[in-house]
């Protein structure tokens, strides 16, 4: 207790030592207040080959748009020809048995099939209900985050 009580006081003293003297330097104008760099974006690298910008995996942004983003203009089918029917429809207004039914496809996936699944259905014009699209994306970053690991 004691020991506390004497780190407490010196670090009050330290305090108060430091504050008078930053006092002192603000009348005299002699304090300077730290500039910093002004902060701007990157300078975006060159790409002279042309190729297409990669996603890293490491933010959630990024996710949602290599995933939900038309990136290839194919579609692909993954056993669940039964979702077209669910084509046009919005996010919320799946009922739970059909959101169960767009859940029992995305658990029974293979790793590497989720993305190519998510890009699929998206270009087939089905909106996951809000539930699954975020369970998928979760599993996402689970498996970019064992792959980077």
């Amino acid at each position: 207790m004691e020991v506390s009580l004497i780190i407490l006081g010196a670090l009050v003293i330290v305090g108060s030592i430091l504050y008078a003297f930053h006092r002192r330097d603000l009348r005299r104008g002699d304090a300077q207040t730290p500039t910093l760099p002004p902060v701007s974006d990157p300078p975006a690298p060159e790409d002279p080959a042309g190729a297409e910008e990669v996603c890293c995996g490491m933010h959630v942004t990024c996710e949602r748009d290599s995933l939900l983003a038309g990136v290839s203009g194919e579609i692909e089918y993954f056993d669940d020809e039964e979702l077209d029917t669910y084509a046009g429809r919005d996010a919320d207004s799946y009922t739970a048995e059909e959101a169960d039914q767009f859940r029992e496809v995305l658990l029974t996936l293979l790793p590497d099939d989720i993305a190519p699944w998510a890009r699929s259905v998206q270009l087939r014009g089905i909106t996951l209900p809000a539930e699954v699209r975020e369970e998928l994306l979760m599993i996402v970053a689970e498996e970019r985050a064992k792959r980077t690991t």
